[in-house]
């Protein structure tokens, strides 16, 4: 079978788990060539993939941890920036980043998550039918946006800076994306280094000393803090919006995971949102680099290599997944790898599940099902994917009562 995980064309059709199931059938540990550059190893089973992910020590992130990105770019924020950075570095960002979403922070995010909700959701029963990537890219959007202290005026700007950050056509765009979600921060950092509110930023600035045994405490420097807050509002925004896009459209697809959603009731909410992320894995591959000579699953690893991660394979492995190919709200055990593993799980994931649990309960008590009302389409990415426009309409069921609404 003909391999080419670099084309653009299959994630944009939604076609490319085939080529997933052939290599964790024949070749788990996949070199693949690179037109221009030195090709790196696939590794697609899930039992090799979380290996990988725990032995920070042999598989670095500091070299990169994507495909596709630019060496200088990322020499410029190595150990800075806590996605591409290793310890000691990155014991200083995350202890430092961690503290938003501690559990002591979660009432406060938990409050303000559901008055986002109920803002979102009864607009769009207001008018019974949307392209549903609208509301679940508002949904983090103004839950970070608000956590970040960043002014609502600026909000869906800097939505749309982030994915363009992270999605545009290679070269210039994502670049300058990126300059300018810098730029913006230094401001930001500025006026509350003047102005201390009460924020994420401000208390990364003033309240974080952070420390690693035998090593002498210390802040944050104005360049890690701005680096990190573009990580984190761009971790923050992708995720839940292409789980809880994904997450509709598979409940349209198959109106039975509803209905057995809406049976179990809000018992039935955190095993169904794990299923939806599971399904979706907005995060397709994350990328280590070895840093000596070593093995996975039999296959000889030089030093330098790249490694990638597919976590989307991982997630439809039939040996840890029975019936992987189906969406069950009701699946147990769930042991998916969305937000990685290792020293690099995803900070947001907790704030990720609470949105999805939220909007999803939210939607459980007012709507009896969904309809597709036109195509679905999806971005062509094989680092962050997902569905990119979803036009669909509400049965209104509450207490027993069914209305349709069209759009």
């Amino acid at each position: 079978m003909r391999i080419d995980l670099l084309d653009p064309e299959p994630y944009a059709r939604d076609e490319f788990w085939s080529a997933f199931d052939w290599l964790r059938a024949n070749e788990p540990v996949h070199w693949h060539p690179e037109p221009g550059g030195p090709g790196f190893w696939v590794v697609s089973r899930h039992s090799d993939i979380v290996r990988v992910y725990g032995d920070s020590k042999t598989f670095v992130s500091r070299h990169g941890m994507r495909l596709g990105t630019d060496p200088s770019a990322v020499k410029a924020v190595s150990d800075r920036m806590l996605i591409v950075s290793d310890p000691p570095a990155h014991t200083y960002l995350k202890r430092a980043l961690a503290q938003a979403f501690a559990p002591a922070e979660m009432p406060a995010i938990d409050r303000l998550v559901r008055r986002v909700v109920d803002e979102l959701v009864a607009a769009a029963l207001d008018q019974g039918g949307l392209d549903f990537i609208d509301l679940a890219k508002e949904l983090p959007n103004r839950v970070v946006c608000t956590m970040m202290g960043i002014p609502r005026a600026d909000w869906s700007w800097i939505g749309s800076l982030t994915t363009e950050a992270f999605e545009a056509d290679e070269g210039d765009g994502r670049s300058n994306a990126h300059a300018e979600i810098f730029l913006y921060f230094m401001d930001l950092l500025r006026h509350r280094r003047a102005e201390p509110q009460d924020d994420l930023v401000t208390r990364i600035a003033f309240d974080t000393p952070v420390a690693e045994p035998g090593m002498p405490q210390r802040g944050l420097t104005d360049e890690e803090i701005v680096f990190n807050c573009n990580g984190v509002l761009a971790g923050a925004n992708e995720t839940t919006r292409y789980s809880a896009a994904g997450g509709v459209r598979a409940l349209a697809v198959d109106p039975a995971q509803w209905t057995r959603w809406r049976e179990l009731g809000s018992g039935g909410t955190e095993g169904a949102v794990e299923e939806i992320l599971r399904w979706t894995t907005p995060g397709v591959h994350a990328m280590r680099t070895a840093v000596s000579d070593t093995e996975i699953a039999g296959s000889l690893v030089a030093a330098g290599d790249r490694v990638t991660l597919w976590n989307v394979s991982a997630n439809r492995d039939e040996a840890v997944f029975a019936d992987a190919g189906r969406f069950l709200v009701d699946r147990q055990p769930n042991r998916h790898v969305t937000f990685g593993a290792g020293r690099h799980m995803c900070l947001g994931a907790r704030l990720a599940r609470l949105e999805l649990g939220v909007l999803f309960d939210a939607l459980r008590e007012q709507v009896s099902g969904f309809e597709l009302t036109g195509p679905v389409r999806f971005n062509s990415s094989n680092f962050t994917w997902g569905v990119t426009s979803l036009p669909v309409s509400f049965r209104r069921g509450r207490r027993g009562a069914e209305q349709y609404s069209g759009l």
